[in-house]
């Protein structure tokens, strides 16, 4: 889908749009919109009504900014990254077109003998190259209700660090109250606060649907407010080719951490449906290290700041309960699919159960491996918003859901804008910001963590899929039915 100028109201959008004339100051297209993001009719109404969104006049500056950052500045600081992330599209979005249309799969599914869960699955992710598990405990966060206090018992008890990476670091009355809580912290602790440039400057042109606080005027740019006669240290991640670093990492005194799906804004505080976890234990010590390597980039440096080693620090002790923690990223400009990967050997892998919720499915693998197991008589059951925040990736999700159910998998619906990407494979189960689309797998920057904790994987179940399958309603196949799901689907393919 091609629009010439801006295409606005996007929250999370940009994280799958494509097209900038790289090299020019001008923005010629967003090609592709949807998958983490926000409708166009969003800036539409919120302009007119809703005070937490930058003007257009304005909205539209920034984004030029952005879009300049994205290409000249890119190019300049992250050469490699441009390079290979270029080099990565190119193979990636032609290879899902193949893939999303051949009669076959490009690689036959063949089942292991190791199942989800047991030492020896585990021993076959070590083989396949997945991150070795490092011992660490979490505690999940349902929503912002659960999310935000949790935030708010860490920075109060924070003595020596704050480290915050956000996809989206919006400029509602929500973030712009914890940017004022952040500059106080300042005071005390060294705070650095990473977001991702393009994702952040879309998100602050398109309002929440809460409406904001009487004489509320939301900052035009959060990170000149961040910085605003404080000591908040501030950075975005550059985007060359429009690539985002969609990782949520927050690390505290480099001894606690949460992970997981959400940004910082109003949805997130009390509008989506969403996941975070806190981790502790030695595991915060690699994803500690994951936001320094980040925030190094993202300097004036950019790649040539990780020809150097950062200097040792010592990593948390252990805590009780512990249990192995693996670390997965996507990062095209590094080669990694590990989350994929991992992904894809616990479908093919799995013997009783797959279930599944995420707002954006349009990974053709993930769906063929889905359909597959539901055949082999696996418990499917995937879990999608009713209404999501895209028009595209709803009705792609559509043409998804059809294929699973023919196949004999169960799609939910969940009432209300579901943001959560979480997965439980027989004794397995992973969560963190990935969605299951081609960006999340193949190209963008992600972060998830997986385990096969029994007590980690109950806790899951009773605080997420078991109160979801009941909110939810399942999908009957004739309400997949759709004229345009087919052209949909192979859109949001390469979203």
């Amino acid at each position: 889908m091609a629009a010439s100028g801006l295409i606005g109201g996007m929250r999370e959008t940009v994280s799958r749009a494509r097209g900038i004339l790289h090299g020019g100051t001008s923005l010629l297209a967003l090609l592709l919109c949807a998958s983490c993001g926000s409708l166009q009719s969003n800036a539409g109404r919120s302009a007119e009504r809703k005070p937490q969104a930058n003007d257009s006049v304005t909205g539209t500056g920034q984004l030029a900014a952005s879009a300049l950052r994205s290409t000249a500045l890119a190019g300049v600081r992250q050469p490699f990254t441009t390079l290979r992330t270029g080099l990565a599209m190119l193979w990636h979005r032609p290879r899902e077109i193949v893939a999303g249309n051949l009669p076959v799969e490009l690689v036959p599914e063949t089942q292991s003998a190791e199942v989800p869960g047991t030492p020896e699955f585990e021993a076959l992710l070590d083989r396949k190259g997945i991150p070795k598990g490092m011992p660490g405990s979490v505690q999940w966060l349902v929503d912002g209700k659960s999310f935000f206090p949790e935030l708010d018992r860490q920075l109060a008890k924070s003595k020596q660090s704050v480290d915050l990476q956000f996809f989206i670091y919006d400029n509602d009355q929500i973030a712009v109250h914890y940017a004022d809580v952040l500059k106080q912290k300042a005071e005390q602790v060294p705070v650095r606060v990473l977001f991702d440039d393009l994702g952040s400057t879309t998100a602050q042109n398109a309002a929440p649907d809460t409406p904001g606080p009487r004489g509320f005027t939301p900052p035009a740019d959060i990170a000149s407010y961040l910085r605003d006669g404080s000591r908040v240290r501030v950075r975005r991640t550059l985007n060359p080719w429009l690539i985002c670093d969609h990782t949520k990492l927050l690390v505290f005194d480099r001894n606690s951490a949460i992970m997981g799906g959400m940004n910082m804004g109003q949805e997130y505080y009390s509008e989506w449906h969403d996941l975070m976890a806190k981790v502790e234990g030695p595991v915060v010590a690699s994803l500690s290290k994951q936001f320094n390597r980040a925030w190094r980039k993202a300097g004036f440096l950019g790649d040539f700041a990780l020809i150097g080693k950062p200097g040792w620090r010592k990593g948390p002790e252990t805590v009780p309960n512990a249990f192995p923690l693996r670390v997965m990223r996507t990062d095209a400009a590094r080669g990694q699919t590990q989350i994929m990967d991992a992904t894809l050997l616990a479908i093919r892998a799995a013997r009783k159960r797959i279930w599944i919720e995420n707002p954006y499915f349009a990974h053709d693998e993930t769906a063929t491996a889905l359909a597959a197991a539901a055949r082999r008589g696996v418990d499917v059951r995937v879990i999608l918003p009713a209404r999501g925040d895209s028009t595209i990736m709803d009705t792609g999700n559509l043409a998804t859901a059809r294929d699973l159910i023919q196949a004999g998998a169960k799609v939910y619906r969940y009432p209300r804008m579901t943001h959560m990407k979480v997965m439980i494979c027989d004794g397995w189960a992973q969560f963190g910001s990935a969605n299951l689309d081609v960006l999340s797998m193949r190209i963008n920057r992600e972060l998830n963590l997986a385990m096969n904790d029994p007590a980690a994987l109950r806790a899951l179940e009773q605080k997420v899929f078991q109160p979801d399958f009941r909110a939810s309603r399942q999908l009957r196949q004739s309400e997949t039915d759709s004229a345009v799901a087919p052209l949909a689907e192979a859109v949001a393919d390469q979203l």
